[in-house]
């Protein structure tokens, strides 16, 4: 038995291995692939989420506003400028909030005493990162909406 038979092999002796650094590759791919779908929907529910946040508290401001209103006329445009805010608030300011939100009152006038207004707002939440040419051709919006019913108050007098 000669001395270097036992020792280290010697460096021209030893083979490559061919998958040396394979598994840092698996790894990376299946990562990326997993990650890419899973922050994508991450990304999606939030967006969701901020449509949902955005039409609730625009129907509701947009109750609140008409019902304090001195006439229905006033009321409506407030209720249009405050569901504007409630969804610019939540980062949908290209979205008309007069198409987005229409009011139904259970009296005439609607500023009756005691009368309800019944405040629907609306909105399609559009995918993120959706190029709008496919959009086009294909619906690839979620629609949330919101619905809140005001009172007026019972105690003071008709408004017109």
């Amino acid at each position: 038995m000669s001395a270097g038979a036992a020792g280290p092999p010697e460096a021209d002796d030893a083979a490559v291995d061919p998958e040396a650094g394979a598994a840092l590759v698996e790894f990376l791919g299946t990562a990326v692939l997993l990650l890419v779908p899973l922050v994508y929907l991450v990304l999606t529910l939030a967006q969701v989420q901020a449509g949902a946040f955005a039409v609730e508290g625009a129907a509701r401001e947009a109750g609140r506003a008409m019902v304090t209103a001195d006439s229905s006329a006033q009321g409506a445009a407030r209720a249009g400028v405050a569901a504007g805010i409630a969804l610019a608030d939540q980062g949908f300011d290209d979205v008309d909030p007069d198409g987005a939100l229409s009011l139904r009152c259970s009296a005439d006038p609607c500023l009756t005493p005691g009368a309800q207004v019944v405040v629907r707002a609306q909105l399609a939440v559009p995918l993120p990162f959706v190029p709008a040419g496919l959009r086009d051709w294909v619906p690839l919006e979620i629609p949330v909406e919101a619905t809140h019913v005001a009172t007026v108050d019972e105690y003071g007098q008709v408004r017109p």
